[in-house]
């Protein structure tokens, strides 16, 4: 099961739903996944598909519960490679279709079969219903990403108008969500993994939540990791580096002028170095007598340098 399927089941399991926050979850769903058919005589059934049986089985309830509405569901065989159940929850004109298309805003309230893409005021006129109305939306047409992979959270719409005051509503709980043109969808998205926690927040996915967050500390333990040991093997290259310039320089003057030519204090760093190649600058300072510090010890071998370079010029 993929992670965004889990995401759903578990907001499917929302439970102690009012009968307004049932209609705002049904107008996201329809709104985004339903479709209107026309028969004969006018007469008009609507239906929502999933593949999900957890939907199938809450806008079954919410319908059952809130609106008396006993709807009929229907099982198919999907015809993708997958093959999996397809699930279709169908209302009727004898259910009263008509009447409760008005309530959640689908249909307009004259004879004619007007159609309303926007998201109305009265269904959204708190923030308990403004979240019921987000979780309705990402139930129909919502997908989210394996955080493990990538942070992605989307709503998939087919109404420009509709995308617009989608991510406007997801936005009032101060959200940055953008909206893009996929072929003939219009998709609302958000890409930051702290943003789509917030949306988990917001639709009641808790648990979900709390697995994004430990992949989220994951990782960021991870790439603190990485940062250090990147910076320790640099640091490391370093040191071996000079630790191998110094060596240089120092059997180039022992060869040409021999190490007693040097002065007393740049002897005795030359012949610990020849001894402790692969010690750093402040080990090396340590076991002088008395002590010297790194920028003593680096200032010497820069005078021992000094003196090969000069003997290199000279040859």
């Amino acid at each position: 099961m993929s992670f965004s399927a889990k995401v759903k089941r578990e907001v499917c399991r929302i439970s102690n739903i009012s009968k307004e926050e049932a209609r705002a979850i049904l107008s996201g769903i329809m709104k985004v996944s339903g479709s209107l058919s026309i028969g004969s005589q006018r007469r008009i059934s609507f239906k929502v598909t999933t593949e999900n049986a957890a939907i199938a089985r809450l806008i079954f309830k919410l319908l059952k519960e809130h609106f008396d509405i006993h709807t009929r569901l229907l099982v198919r065989r999907s015809n993708s490679l997958k093959k999996n159940n397809v699930y279709i929850v169908m209302i009727t004109e004898e259910m009263g279709v008509r009447d409760f298309l008005r309530e959640i805003s689908i249909l307009g309230d004259n004879e004619y079969f007007t159609l309303h893409y926007g998201i109305p005021e009265y269904i959204i006129s708190n923030d308990l219903y403004k979240k019921a109305y987000i979780r309705g939306a990402f139930l129909g047409g919502g997908s989210i990403s394996n955080p493990e992979k990538a942070y992605h959270l989307e709503f998939v719409t087919h109404n420009k108008e509709y995308a617009d005051e989608l991510s406007e509503l997801v936005n009032s709980f101060n959200l940055n969500s953008k909206v893009i043109k996929r072929k003939n969808s219009y998709i609302v998205y958000l890409k930051e993994g702290q943003q789509i926690v917030d949306v988990l927040n917001i639709i009641g996915a808790h648990n979900s939540l709390l697995h994004i967050e430990n992949v989220r500390i994951m990782k960021e333990m991870r790439n603190k990791v990485n940062r250090l040991v990147n910076c320790e093997t640099a640091n490391l290259n370093k040191t071996v580096n000079a630790a191998v310039r110094q060596i240089r320089s120092i059997k180039l003057i022992e060869k040409e002028i021999g190490l007693k030519r040097l002065p007393q204090n740049l002897r005795e760093i030359a012949e610990l170095r020849l001894k402790y190649p692969e010690i750093s600058l402040k080990e090396l300072g340590q076991m002088l007598e008395p002590p010297v510090g790194k920028s003593g010890i680096n200032h010497r071998f820069r005078k021992i340098e000094k003196i090969a370079n000069e003997l290199r010029r000279e040859n």
